[in-house]
């Protein structure tokens, strides 16, 4: 039987924090746990990840890759609506929905790890010039830099709410009024509140 290719076991790894990341902080797993998750050597994971800021990035980068993919997708499908108010629904969606892969990230970084503070920061930035672009090729009302930030920093805000179980947020009814009043304030064609497809 043939040895398992490096790109299985590192996925393997990775499958198996995500696995333990539902049942605990990313903090509270040591790699001794990790590896007799995955099945493998603590040597074997040391090959794979030098320690676990790596292998937490390889996390995060593996969620953020595919929502990244998603939205050139989603954006440029021409047989769906994407207009502005579809779009900021669509982001805020996606982003709420996948805030668990996120956390560990941000707690990490907020409680002064460096690296992962300049790595959080580098793809925020990516993902604000992706918004941005597809904000300005939706409308030239606003500016795409500044809305993008505006998006990420309310899907923060969102996810925190919901994270700490805020019952007088409803989260799924916020995002659709957001959109709402988008659609309202930065029209495509010759929409009224009533005929908005949210």
């Amino acid at each position: 039987m043939a040895a398992p290719r490096k790109e299985d076991v590192r996925s393997l790894i990775i499958d198996s924090a995500e696995d333990l990341l539902t049942q605990k902080t990313f903090s509270e797993i040591s790699l001794s746990q990790l590896a007799a998750k995955a099945g493998i050597s603590k040597g074997t994971l040391y090959y794979h990840f030098k320690n676990k800021n790596d292998l937490l990035f390889a996390i995060t980068d593996k969620y953020l890759d595919a929502q990244w993919q998603e939205l050139c997708e989603w954006t440029e499908n021409a047989d769906k609506d994407t207009s502005l108010h579809r779009l900021v629904k669509y982001i805020l969606e996606r982003d709420v929905s996948g805030v668990k892969l996120r956390l560990p990230l941000f707690y990490d970084a907020m409680i002064g790890n460096e690296e992962i503070q300049s790595h959080l920061i580098k793809r925020y930035k990516s993902f604000a010039g992706l918004i941005a672009e597809k904000i300005s090729d939706r409308t030239d009302k606003v500016s795409g830099e500044y809305f993008a930030w505006l998006l990420l920093l309310l899907s923060d805000g969102l996810s925190i709410h919901q994270t700490i179980g805020n019952t007088q947020l409803d989260t799924e009814d916020f995002i659709k009024q957001t959109a709402f009043y988008i659609a309202k304030f930065f029209p495509s064609g010759n929409q009224t509140p009533g005929s908005i497809h949210i």
